[in-house]
């Protein structure tokens, strides 16, 4: 029985991140679909190019949800198994990442499954692990994003911060390590589906957001006007 549960649990979190928030949002504001718009991705960062910044900002937030009530259900199922804690929200980033909704052929006649990065739906998990981590995250997340210039560092960063605070937590709090394990399998989730950014940021041509986008159009409009 127990083992239909925890299933159940994965099932359900998988599911649950697969729901494509961006497209359904984009589509219901512009009628657009946002999986033909710049990236492709149906994360807050595509749906805000899309449709504005507030069904970016929307999007992003049922993203994170979607990773919170994860780690919620798994609580509610199986309160003292950390592993089905860890595992739930891990879920919701594969189903938000490849989604069974989305599903697809290629040029080449292979399936492909469509959805974003999952740098909400990995803020949302450790929302659920351990609630004060919102208060550093999001915020470090911000920062990168807005000062370092990049979408796709800033959503590496949430992975990579949770890993941090979950280890330190661990160490110093009596934590569970399992919390760990989340951090670290989440940040190569994210590394996996942003593979396409990493060659871009690699050879130079990855899309500017924030600051240094500001100052790149500052640079080419004096450039225009001297």
């Amino acid at each position: 029985m127990e083992i239909l549960l925890f299933l159940g649990v994965i099932i359900v979190s998988y599911l649950l991140g697969s729901i494509p928030f961006g497209l359904i949002f984009v589509k219901w504001k512009t009628g657009q679909d946002v999986r033909k718009i710049q990236s492709g991705r149906t994360g807050g960062t595509n749906a805000a190019r899309a449709a504005g910044r507030l069904v970016g900002l929307a999007t992003a937030a049922a993203d994170l949800l979607k990773g919170a009530t994860g780690v919620w259900l798994a609580s509610i199922v199986m309160p003292d198994n950390h592993w089905l804690k860890v595992l739930a929200p891990l879920a919701v980033i594969v189903g938000h990442n490849y989604s069974i909704f989305l599903v697809e052929r290629d040029q080449n006649g292979r399936i492909r499954f469509r959805g974003g990065a999952g740098g909400a739906s990995c803020a949302g998990g450790a929302l659920g692990l351990w609630a004060p981590s919102f208060l550093i995250i999001l915020p470090v997340g911000a920062l990168v994003f807005y000062l370092i210039g990049y979408a796709s560092v800033a959503t590496m960063s949430i992975a990579i911060g949770s890993t941090i605070i979950f280890a330190i937590l661990a160490i110093f709090a009596d934590y569970p390590w399992q919390y760990v394990f989340y951090g670290l399998i989440a940040a190569l989730l994210l590394l996996w589906a942003l593979r396409p950014n990493i060659r871009r940021l690699m050879n130079g041509t990855e899309r500017p957001v924030g600051l240094r986008a500001r100052r790149l159009k500052s640079t080419q409009n004096t450039r225009s006007t001297g």
